[in-house]
């Protein structure tokens, strides 16, 4: 039993610790907003580096090469040529903890710039056999600044930092060329969660459409599942003018591709989640008079669930097949693996969420309806808890509306930005290294 005077020395020296360890939390944030104002300009000149010098997907060298050039300059441990051209580079913190991975991806897209700034890419290069321009049409130019602010940032805390973090320099998430393997898979492939094993990871995008120095965020499917499908309907060729003599795999086709949206609109509980079938390119015939002998479908399958995935893959095969069947045709089904689910597991993101608000400001973070694009981050988070939140990149007063989509030639990115993805990555390693 305590007596007065012990407890008043017991409740003295818990407020008094507390009050240590606040002041000293405080002082940790302010040494990283200070230290994110000094590297600003710094990330600003390297974002305009790598919008002016895009490079395609598995063939980022000069991009790999001048990252690795900062990371050893900051004295950290870095590999080059991870799944072709990504770098990653280790920090080891001053006290122990856990191995905390930060992600960005470093690959543009075969798109041609029309935004006008000084800065714009006049890269161009082949792709597909076609001439085609070069552009971060993505904002991945921003990622990777961000990454390398992040790394300087936290190379001068090093004393402060509880763990280890893997600073991940991605190539190819746009998907690497025909016949080749790239990407999230191939670095995992390549062991980039292992040696040492990555207990959790962060990863942010940048958002055309999003006001600048606001954050979004979902919980759960925060981006879609991606599986391509074909669908190979045979008939029996005969002549135009007389199709009972054989059986019309483009009519089956028709028939197939409607019947492919009942599967959404009908079979599926979409106020689970949402779901997507969509056709892309439809295949057969020579001739306006005859009718073909075989039709080729090709398309892709979004879900933000995996049990909804499974259900509408097996719903697919079933609804193709049977519609062909009832016509005399047959259908072959051939569903393709593609990117997992972008899933924020819950507990990462309900503990990371009160630091995404007090670096951006409570107002300033939104909780939002998940994307049917896709994120080969999702990879990462199959394997390991992981966190993928959305960072605003348009001009304060612009309409979403208005402002250029992802993936297009009027793609702009306000950099003013970029700066709260610094404060925001630091804020998150500190406050996951003090957590556990």
């Amino acid at each position: 039993m305590f007596k007065p005077l012990q407890f008043f020395f017991f409740i003295t020296l818990s407020i008094s610790a507390n009050f240590t360890i606040a002041q000293l939390n405080q002082d940790i944030s302010h040494k990283i907003n200070t230290l994110s104002d000094n590297v600003e300009s710094k990330v600003i000149e390297w974002r305009r580096h790598f919008h002016e010098n895009p490079e395609l997907s598995n063939r980022e060298f000069k991009t790999a090469e001048r990252i690795a050039k900062h990371l050893k300059s900051l004295g950290l441990e870095v590999k080059t040529g991870v799944a072709h051209t990504g770098v990653v580079a280790i920090l080891k913190g001053g006290k122990p903890g856990p191995v905390i991975g930060l992600r960005a991806d470093i690959d543009a897209l075969p798109v041609t710039e029309r935004v006008d700034i000084p800065f714009a890419s006049k890269v161009k290069t082949t792709y597909n056999h076609k001439e085609v321009g070069v552009m971060h049409a993505c904002g991945h130019d921003t990622h990777i600044a961000i990454m390398m602010g992040v790394a300087e940032v936290l190379t001068k805390m090093k004393a402060d930092l509880k763990g280890t973090i893997k600073f991940i320099f991605q190539p190819a998430e746009e998907g690497a060329p025909i016949g080749e393997e790239g990407g999230a898979a191939l670095m995992i492939k390549e062991g980039v969660l292992e040696n040492p094993k990555v207990d959790a990871i962060f990863g942010l995008h940048i958002n055309s459409q999003l006001e600048v120095n606001k954050i979004a965020y979902k919980p759960k499917g925060a981006l879609a599942a991606v599986n391509g499908f074909t669908i190979k309907v045979k008939g029996k060729q005969t002549h135009g003018s007389t199709p009972w003599t054989g059986v019309d795999p483009i009519v089956a086709s028709a028939q197939i591709i409607m019947g492919l949206q009942t599967i959404i609109s009908r079979q599926s509980p979409l106020t689970k989640e949402a779901a997507v079938i969509s056709v892309g390119i439809i295949e057969g015939g020579v001739r306006s008079n005859i009718i073909p002998e075989e039709v080729n479908l090709t398309g892709t399958i979004r879900t933000l669930d995996y049990d909804m995935q499974k259900s509408i893959i097996e719903k697919i095969k079933r609804t193709a097949t049977s519609i062909a069947s009832s016509s005399g045709a047959t259908a072959e089904v051939n569903i393709r693996d593609g990117i997992p689910i972008t899933y924020n597991n819950p507990e990462l993101t309900n503990q990371m969420l009160p630091t995404l608000q007090r670096v951006a400001g409570l107002e300033n973070v939104t909780l939002v309806q998940a994307i049917t694009g896709s994120e080969d981050f999702a990879f990462y988070s199959e394997k390991i808890p992981g966190f993928f939140f959305f960072l605003g990149g348009m001009p304060k007063g612009k309409k979403a509306s208005e402002a250029g989509p992802h993936h297009t030639p009027s793609f702009f990115i306000d950099e003013s930005g970029m700066k709260l993805g610094v404060k925001t990555f630091c804020n998150m390693v500190i406050d996951y290294g003090n957590s556990h």
